[in-house]
């Protein structure tokens, strides 16, 4: 197992270091001059050059990127060009509500989408029918559009949440549970959906082996063979799915965010990006990456824990 995980997390570990690398060179070649931005067009050209030496971009970028990244394996990710902030203090803002968010559609989507996907297998007929036809209209619509119209239904017209805005947990924790709801919800829908169809089609397979066939002719019953055999084999597709899901909720937070206003990571990233922050970005990117590696991490502990032959592979 301590192999098993070696393996895994260099392999996170070099994932970081590609990305982080494969962003910064990217974000440099656009070609954009931060501090021309920062100081205005009006701006004299003395300015600009001094602007340009105190933000380092004089230097050559694989000098820039050598210090950037020297100074980030110390957990000093730079500071803003634009507000002086260092970048961790404006991540540790960002983090929480992006995080609220994705945490809360996973465990929704991983829970309702584990119950609908067993049930759908065991009952089949008109359940199982009625899966395929949510999952195949709720993938169809945006998430923005899902967004829009929960804001529209639940905060606008019927009044039962907050349309706007995020309140942490310490603040409120029954504030931060109204402003998070609709944001989740339009999140965890699609999730829903994908995880279903994974452990309906996972329990489906695992029904029809023989060693099913046997347990149920040895007078087990089937609640019993449901939750302690058939359900923890069909267990590692449907991680790999939780796991995907993950992915997607990250990425889908930027448009959840823009539509709720809230100040997450992803409305931060959109920011900084939109003015060439290379930072702040960057430290979006390392972040994200982190995260995802993470959860990976955990899922594949979790696979290597149900099937024993995951670790040998």
């Amino acid at each position: 197992m301590f192999y098993f995980l070696l393996r895994r997390v260099g392999g996170g570990i070099f994932l970081l270091f590609v990305i982080v690398t494969v962003t910064f060179f990217l974000l440099n070649a656009i070609g954009n001059d931060p501090a021309r931005q920062i100081l205005g067009p009006t701006a004299s050209a003395e300015l600009v050059e001094a602007k340009r030496a105190e933000l380092g971009l004089d230097l050559p970028v694989a000098v820039q990127y050598v210090n950037w990244l020297t100074s980030a394996i110390t957990g000093d990710l730079g500071t803003s060009w634009y507000s002086s902030q260092p970048v961790t203090e404006l991540l540790g803002f960002a983090l929480p509500p992006t995080l609220s968010m994705v945490i809360g559609a996973i465990l929704v989507s991983t829970v309702i989408g584990t119950v609908i996907g067993v049930v759908a297998a065991t009952r089949r007929g008109a359940v199982d029918r009625g899966l395929q036809f949510f999952s195949t209209v709720i993938q169809a619509v945006p998430a923005f559009l899902v967004a829009i119209v929960l804001a529209v239904v639940f905060a606008v017209q019927l009044g039962l949440f907050p349309a706007t805005g995020y309140t942490s947990f310490a603040a409120s924790p029954s504030d931060w549970l109204a402003s998070i709801v609709l944001p989740v919800t339009a999140l965890a829908l699609a999730s829903i959906a994908s995880i279903a169809l994974q452990v309906r089609g996972s329990m489906i397979d695992v029904l029809r082996q023989d060693y099913v066939r046997t347990l149920r002719s040895r007078g087990l019953s089937d609640r019993s063979v449901l939750l302690r055999h058939t359900l923890r084999n069909a267990a590692g597709p449907a991680l790999t799915t939780i796991s995907l899901t993950f992915i997607i909720a990250i990425s889908g937070s930027v448009i959840v965010e823009r539509v709720f206003n809230i100040p997450g990571i992803g409305t931060q990233a959109n920011t900084s990006a939109s003015r060439g922050d290379l930072p702040v970005v960057l430290g979006v990117v390392a972040v994200t990456v982190v995260l995802v590696v993470l959860v990976n991490l955990i899922v594949d502990i979790a696979q290597g824990w149900i099937n024993p032959k995951v670790r040998v592979s």
